[in-house]
């Protein structure tokens, strides 16, 4: 059975999200059933199914945002929280 595609949300109310030195707090739970990434008044909560290990939730939150974003996956790096579920991206737009 083929996994439903990722939940994003509109890539401009993502792009808000961003701030003026572009960067993104996110907020992330590995090992998820689904990818996602939700909205909520005080943070962006990305859903991913890789676990938390080794970098593999790391590189797939990197992946996810930037797909939600409609970038490539070049222009989202981690700044901060390799290892923290409060991670800290920096954005090209």
């Amino acid at each position: 059975m083929a996994r439903p595609p990722a939940q994003l949300p509109d890539a401009g109310e993502l792009r808000e999200r961003v701030d003026a030195q572009g960067r993104l707090a996110v907020k992330v739970t590995p090992g998820a059933r689904e990818e996602s990434v939700t909205l909520t008044p005080d943070a962006v909560l990305v859903k991913v199914r890789a676990p938390a290990d080794k970098g593999a939730a790391n590189a797939a939150v990197l992946a996810v945002v930037a797909r939600a974003l409609g970038l490539a996956p070049s222009r989202v790096r981690l700044l901060r929280g390799a290892t923290s579920r409060e991670k800290l991206l920096a954005v090209e737009l």
